[in-house]
């Protein structure tokens, strides 16, 4: 199978995750529950992976990253843990539902509020039109690093200038993180989302959460830790106050090695998916039938589709007869299709990895050619 999928989950994974998550099932411990010498150097290689990820996102110290199952998790720990009854959101509408559901969600139960920034007339998201829709009584603004449909990324550092110092800023790294340069720090932002499965080159159930010290969300799940055991409470200090239960060792030993390729080429694989989906877009806009709803990027998106066909009926028969991963519909980000006109029938998209070439744009321009 030809794999164009890598925006839902990376495909490949290198020889150093392969075999960090294979060495973890092998000899398993629990790090840091216990004095042994196996859990206290496993502890030390969690803790390795969180110096790692502040360091590469210009984070603000390993207590402030954060291990979770999903990228997901992260966002709901981001917002749950954040906004209270009273509170004003901001978003945007590139957002994927990870976002917008906590969102809604708190609506509807939490009395929280928010507002949908838009799109320009050029497509981009624009910051005076984020910074028009803070209140006084806003707290969050939450932007993704790039959009899950089209791989356009937004610049967070000119949204942070442009709205108030009180309000922060949240980002979801989802399908930004290990693709496109990413500093805390310097961009101003308080809280990331980071999916290790697909731009980290992780296992499924690898993801983490980095927040600035002027971020301190309560905990929306409670168990041990393997600190201050006398106590009821959830510890105060991070970052054992958010991460209750067993941490997946596997999944943090390859978030490890998927950190320690995307620092050591990151910039390589953009390079890569920048000419990949170059060519791609240059030959849909010389093909009868198709419209590209993408740029070319670093991401490694191209969104497309078909005047006749259905894009999840395409995608279908990319699968079909053609054996191409690619995916169709809605994505997961409705406001995002409807700000482009195609709810009513998605896109299809095709997602490429920094580790593949021209063959896969070749095989796929081919298989649409005759469709």
């Amino acid at each position: 199978m030809i794999y164009l999928d890598n925006a839902a989950t990376g495909g490949f994974k290198p020889a150093a995750v392969q075999s960090a998550t294979l060495a973890a099932l092998r000899l398993s411990a629990n790090p840091g529950r216990s004095g042994h010498r196996l859990s206290i150097a496993l502890a030390e290689r969690v803790l390795a992976c969180r110096n790692l990820l502040s360091e590469i996102f210009g984070g603000y110290g390993y207590e402030r990253v954060v291990f979770t199952r999903s990228c997901t998790e992260a966002l709901n720990l981001m917002l749950l843990g954040t906004l209270k009854a009273g509170d004003h959101a901001v978003c945007t509408c590139i957002e994927h539902n990870s976002v917008l559901r906590p969102l809604e969600h708190l609506k509807k139960t939490a009395g929280v509020s928010y507002d949908i920034a838009p799109l320009g007339e050029d497509g981009k998201l624009h910051p005076e039109a984020v910074a028009a829709l803070v209140r006084e009584n806003t707290r969050v603004c939450c932007v993704t690093t790039a959009s899950n449909v089209t791989g356009y990324a937004p610049d967070l550092a000119a949204i942070r200038r442009a709205i108030p110092a009180r309000v922060l800023l949240f980002a979801d790294g989802a399908q930004g993180a290990g693709h496109i340069p990413i500093h805390m720090k310097k961009t101003g932002i308080d809280a990331l989302a980071l999916a290790g499965h697909k731009g980290l080159h992780a296992i499924q159930g690898a993801a983490a959460l980095l927040f600035s010290d002027r971020f301190d969300p309560d905990p929306i799940l409670f168990g041990g830790t393997g600190s201050e055991s006398y106590s009821l409470d959830m510890p105060t200090f991070y970052p054992d106050r958010l991460e209750a239960g067993t941490l997946s060792y596997p999944a943090v030993a390859a978030l490890f090695e998927g950190a320690l390729t995307v620092k050591s080429r990151q910039r390589e694989g953009a390079e890569n998916l920048l000419r990949l989906t170059k060519a791609l877009l240059s030959s849909l806009a010389q093909m009868p039938h198709y419209r590209a709803y993408s740029e070319p990027n670093e991401c490694g998106i191209v969104s497309f589709s078909h005047d006749m066909v259905p894009s999840e009926e395409l995608a279908g028969i990319l699968s079909d007869r053609f054996d191409i991963a690619v995916r169709g519909g809605l994505h997961c980000a409705p406001l995002a299709h409807k700000a482009l006109g195609t709810a009513e029938s998605g896109l299809v998209r095709a997602s490429f990895s920094p580790f593949q070439s021209m063959r896969e744009v070749d095989a796929l321009i081919s298989a649409l050619a005759k469709i």
